[in-house]
Parts: structure tokens; C-alpha cells; sequence
């Protein structure tokens, strides 16, 4: 449990919020309610274990927060419990409600406990995947996909990186169980596509073959593109991209636009995820959500952006 400030509002609540979920409860010490809600909270943070923080508002100390939030919310009355997630106040009840209900409340809002070992797993593998230990790596992300096998992130890193490794067996098993995501998620998409180019380059024809057949035929699209995809196979992005926009400047639909989708695949593997929210420093005002988070900007990426843009539109 923490009490929360003016000063420490943006550190403790929005920024510790894209980690964890805050439960912030805005009580007052002649608040009656406050004084049987305010233990029940601080035994379900133990209870918890770590799932959630709790922090604790004074409003008599603290009017300008409390009045935002009740404002937000549309409550004139206290106690009144706000939930945090990426930095954005999600969700809140307002009294003094029973035990199992704010269970019921917390449940909707706090990640398992399952959940939690997966995120830690999978933080732990972008750290020694950073600093190139892809064995201990590819074992936590395995473990992560193990635990929580609902945790879309760690099994794309996973596959990823099984595919790095030119365990492709592997990748198509791990794969599978998202396979069906495809449609709707542009990252699953595009890591299908990524696994279809490693398959194929295993028997595809000599590269040197296949510069042939395009030099004595530029409209070859069938070499350039199974040329292509040797070079998303091998991670050769730019190279892979390159040969696709010599499809596209001739025949943006060849093959029902597959040189389009696997161009913007590779731009996908290419792109980090954006991070989570990122709360705002405070500039005179109390802003009580977080910025929208954008991915930082890769020079490269925008590059092939503008050309695919460019030889489109």
C-alpha cells in the first residue's frame, strides 16, 4: 500500500499502472465507510500477492486528484475505488461493498497469477535476448507460452525466435494454436507469413537460378517473389522488400495482391510493438491518464513505408 500526492500521483499511479494494476482508494478521515473499506482492501492486496497495488488518497489532503477522478466518473461520493491499467483509470465501484463483490471487481481487472509468471518469463527473455543469450531466452519464452499459452506476445517472440534459429519444426507447432487469429491480428499475419517464407526456402531453387530467370524475364514474378521470400527467410528485410516492389511497380494485383501482403509482413516483423501507455509529466495541470504510447521510430521501416506508398497510390 502506498498514499498518493499530488507530488508522487504520476510515479506511483499512472506510470506504475503499465506494470501493474493500481487500485486507488479515495477515502476521508471522517468517512465511516472509508474506515470498513479501507482494511478489507489492504488484506485483498495481501491476498493477491503482488497482482495489484494499492494505493490510498486522502481527498480532504488531496481535493485535486479526487475531484478530476469523481468528475471523470460522474461520483459526488466517497469511498470511491479507481482501477489503473496502462496508465488509464479503467473501471471503479463507489462504497463500502461486500468482500466477494470487490473480489468479483478485481477479478475482472488483475491478471492471474499464472499471467503474471508468464509476463515475468517473458520480460526476463527480452533481456537476455538483448544480451544474445538466445538459448536462455528461447527456454523463457517456452516457459511463458507454457504457463499462459493465452499470452499472444511471449508465442510470437517465441516463434520468432525459433525461426531466427532455423528451427522451423518447431516454429509451425508453436504457431498453430494462433493460426486462426490471422485474420484479425496483423502480427499473427504477419509471423505466418515470415514461418511460410523459412518452410519454402527449404527447397526453393539456387538463388543464382533465380537471378537468372529474372534476368532474362523481369515480369518472372514467380522468381521474384520466391526470391523474395529466400531473403525475408534469411532476414534480409530490405533485400526481400526490394524485389517485391519490382512485382508491385509492374502488377500491384499479381496473384491476388500477395506480393503487397508479403511486403507489408515484413514491415510488421520489422516494426516494434507499441509500448505501453506512458504517463504524462506534469506541466502545471494534473493530468490523470497516460499519453497514448507510440513505437519509436525506425528510419529504415519509414523508408519502405513511403516506397510502398509511393508505387501504390
Amino acid at each position: 500500500m502506498i498514499d498518493i500526492t499530488l507530488q508522487n500521483f504520476e510515479a506511483e499511479v499512472l506510470q506504475a499502472s503499465v506494470s501493474r494494476p493500481v487500485l486507488l482508494d479515495i477515502w476521508a478521515p471522517w468517512c465511516g465507510p472509508c474506515r470498513t473499506l479501507g482494511p478489507m482492501l489492504e488484506k485483498l492486496e495481501t491476498q493477491y500477492a503482488g497482482r495489484f497495488t494499492l494505493a490510498k488518497l486522502n481527498s480532504d489532503d488531496q481535493p485535486e486528484i479526487a475531484g478530476q477522478l469523481s468528475q471523470m466518473f460522474g461520483v459526488r461520493s466517497i469511498p470511491f475505488c479507481v482501477m489503473f491499467r496502462d496508465g488509464q483509470p479503467v473501471d471503479g465501484f463507489v462504497g463500502a461493498l461486500p468482500q466477494a463483490q470487490i473480489q468479483q471487481f478485481l477479478d475482472k481487472h488483475v491478471p492471474s497469477a499464472a499471467e503474471m509468471e508468464a509476463e515475468e518469463e517473458a520480460e526476463a527473455a527480452e533481456e537476455l535476448a538483448a544480451e544474445g543469450d538466445t538459448d536462455a531466452a528461447l527456454e523463457k519464452l517456452q516457459q511463458a507460452v507454457a504457463i499462459d499459452p493465452a499470452n499472444d506476445t511471449a508465442r510470437f517472440d517465441y516463434v520468432k525466435l525459433l525461426l531466427e534459429r532455423g528451427q522451423v519444426a518447431e516454429a509451425r507447432t508453436a504457431y498453430e494454436p494462433v493460426a486462426s487469429k490471422a485474420l484479425a491480428d496483423a502480427r499473427i499475419a504477419a509471423l505466418g507469413l515470415y514461418l511460410d517464407a523459412c518452410e519454402r526456402a527449404t527447397s526453393a531453387r539456387p538463388p543464382e537460378a533465380l537471378v537468372a530467370a529474372i534476368a532474362a524475364n523481369k515480369r518472372d514474378f514467380e522468381a521474384r517473389h520466391e526470391l523474395a521470400q529466400q531473403h525475408f527467410a534469411a532476414g534480409r528485410f530490405t533485400e526481400a522488400m526490394d524485389e517485391l516492389l519490382e512485382i508491385l511497380m509492374r502488377d500491384k494485383a499479381w496473384n491476388e495482391g500477395l506480393a503487397r501482403k508479403t511486403y507489408v509482413a515484413i514491415l510488421e516483423m520489422m516494426s516494434k510493438p507499441a509500448p505501453k501507455a506512458a504517463a504524462t509529466e506534469a506541466k502545471g495541470t494534473l493530468e490523470v491518464t497516460g499519453k497514448a504510447a507510440v513505437a519509436p521510430a525506425d528510419p529504415v521501416v519509414d523508408q519502405y513505408r513511403r516506397k510502398l506508398s509511393m508505387t501504390l497510390f
